[in-house]
């Protein structure tokens, strides 16, 4: 844990200062340990339909236009109505999708249309309210332990990322795909009960919105509806933070190809492909518990860059890498880099964007951050299905490193980026007296 000065480790006052953060927390970190249950179980699924890396890579697709369609869209939602009511909603929306992935893996469907359909509504709903979601700590935690929450989400889900993909394995091996999506649902009603005691959360400014809208044309009332993208690209340091996190992860997204590189190199076996998932989060979460060693860095550009180019490196490791530890090492590498790079990158894109513009970047930057791997599964996939699982591997990985090369090259304000420093707290004055500011001589 982290001390008054703050340290390597995390900090759990938000889980013992605020009821609302806790049950938030709890319930998120549960659904995100079935929903990574879930990817793996449709993975398999997929794979065992198609037998293909092009089936697997529509999973990026089935995944990537809900995303695009969705989340810029809660963007605005969470601007206008209570955003309580939106987590609500879409958690429920993505129950139902848990529960019809388990239906029609009971019912053995063998249709991937109808399995990639559920996941697209399940994503659709999740894309949504994300936006919402994204804004509650804020609003639920003191100024000073909104960082220590953000540490705290990051860690389950590097948790669940860990735990999830192994424990779909051994559940998958032993009874089946419907026991797998049958977990994801039991998780995301957990996370329903714990929104329904969250309190409300109109948007601040709301009401003044409003009637600045019904009063003028040109009022703030309309402003959340647009100015987000035009934003990012009048900025070098948020342009070129995002371009770095999407040329990592478009050219170099590894696990459409976990399939086939598990077939062809480690037999097949689900438990095996359960521990490539589990080997990035062992990376992801090491770098999160130490994340302090990252935070207190100021050139928080530049360690982003060198962090997105250690993960096209450790993933072209990956795509040579004969034995499983050395597979597996490669993979824990990658997921290391990638924690440092969203960390760096979510602190610089929050730190460099104004509080009215944040609610539309953080939108656009969470359409990036989760659209963009998946295309680039998508890429994968149709990559190896016309060459093969390494190559595509290979490939991707230096792109990547290379794209990230030409990114920090052309942009040199990211480069020079540095966290500002938080300015100096100024002693009170002393009382002013008749002859001097302590008052007359004794």
């Amino acid at each position: 844990m982290t001390g008054r000065g703050g340290g390597r480790f995390l900090d759990t006052r938000p889980l013992r200062g605020s009821r609302a953060f806790r049950d938030l927390w709890i319930g998120t970190s549960v659904s995100q340990l079935g929903g990574q249950m879930a990817n793996v179980a449709v993975l398999a699924q997929v794979w065992d339909l198609t037998g293909s890396p092009l089936g697997t890579g529509a999973i990026g697709i089935a995944t990537a236009l809900p995303m695009l369609l969705f989340g810029l869209l809660g963007g605005t939602l969470a601007d206008a109505v209570d955003r309580r009511a939106v987590v609500r909603a879409t958690t429920a929306g993505q129950l139902l999708a848990s529960a019809g992935l388990c239906a029609q893996a009971a019912a053995g469907n063998r249709n991937v249309v109808v399995l990639l359909a559920l996941v697209a509504v399940g994503t659709g709903c999740g894309a949504l309210g994300a936006p919402a979601r994204r804004t509650l700590p804020v609003r639920l935690l003191p100024g000073d332990q909104v960082a220590a929450g953000l540490a705290l989400a990051n860690v389950s889900f590097q948790a669940a990322m860990l735990a999830g993909p192994a424990l779909a394995g051994l559940v998958i091996a032993g009874w089946g795909f419907p026991a797998a999506y049958a977990a994801q649902a039991a998780a995301t009603a957990v996370s329903v009960l714990t929104v329904l005691r969250l309190p409300a959360m109109r948007p601040e400014g709301a009401t003044a919105s409003s009637s600045s809208s019904s009063s003028s044309s040109g009022s703030s009332g309309h402003r959340p509806r647009r100015g987000g993208w035009r934003f990012v690209l009048r900025r070098p340091t948020l342009w070129g933070s995002m371009a770095t996190d999407l040329s990592a992860t478009l050219l170099a997204m590894p696990v459409a190809l976990f399939p086939l590189v598990n077939e062809v190199r480690f037999g097949g076996n689900p438990q095996t492909l359960g521990l490539f998932l589990s080997a990035v989060a062992v990376g992801g979460i090491t770098a999160g518990l130490l994340s302090g060693t990252v935070t207190r860095r100021r050139r928080g550009g530049l360690v982003q860059l060198s962090a997105a180019a250690v993960w096209g490196l450790a993933l072209t490791g990956f795509g040579l890498a004969g034995p499983l530890w050395l597979a597996l090492g490669c993979l824990a590498a990658a997921g290391a880099a990638d924690t440092v790079a969203v960390i760096t990158r979510s602190a610089l894109v929050q730190l460099e964007t104004p509080d009215a513009y944040r609610g539309r970047v953080s939108s656009v930057e969470h359409v990036i951050g989760v659209a963009g791997p998946e295309l680039g599964n998508f890429r994968g996939g149709l990559l190896a299905s016309a060459t093969s699982a390494p190559f595509a591997l290979v490939l991707g990985g230096l792109t990547a490193a290379l794209a990230v090369a030409a990114v920090s090259a052309a942009n040199a304000p990211l480069r020079a980026y540095r966290t500002p420093q938080p300015a100096p707290v100024s002693p009170p004055l002393p009382p002013t007296g008749p002859t001097g500011p302590t008052g007359p001589p004794p």
